[in-house]
């Protein structure tokens, strides 16, 4: 490894706590927000396991997606703690939420089917990314400003 290398182990584990408060801070989110599209869920969920309760798939394709979600999290704050590093730009902050927003949120879309339905479901799912996003970036900016988090290249 080249010693003048600005990606230290130092840096390394200060990427990684980034990532796991990001991936935890999208989770919630991610659970927050299913639960607001679906208010019934938490009372599915809680039955699923039961016997005669309702299908176990609802457990497992929640926790498929509160798993991506976090995971996507993960992955947006470290490349937030990287993009953002000491800046204070609020463009550069928001164009980082903005691009992963679009990127998860377009994807989550059958665009047939959302063309059919005027758009919507664009509009919700590239909306729902913005709330997960912008909720992750905040959380990653107010820990770093806590000094529970590092910017990449702190001393």
């Amino acid at each position: 490894m080249d010693s003048t290398s600005p990606f230290t182990p130092a840096e390394r584990l200060a990427s990684l706590q980034a990532a796991g408060v990001g991936g935890l801070l999208a989770g919630l989110t991610g659970l927050a927000l299913a639960l607001a599209h679906q208010p019934d869920l938490l009372a599915r969920l809680i039955t699923a396991g039961q016997v005669g309760g309702w299908d176990s798939l609802a457990l497992v394709s929640t926790a498929i997606a509160l798993g991506i979600a976090g995971c996507s999290g993960g992955v947006f704050a470290l490349t937030y703690r990287y993009a953002v590093r000491q800046d204070t730009n609020p463009q550069l902050k928001a164009g980082v939420v903005l691009a992963f927003a679009l990127v998860r949120g377009l994807a989550q879309v059958d665009a047939a089917s959302a063309i059919a339905q005027h758009y919507w479901p664009f509009l919700v799912a590239v909306g729902d990314s913005l709330v997960l996003f912008g909720l992750t970036g905040l959380g990653v900016d107010w820990g770093l400003r806590r000094g529970w988090l590092r910017s990449f290249g702190a001393s």
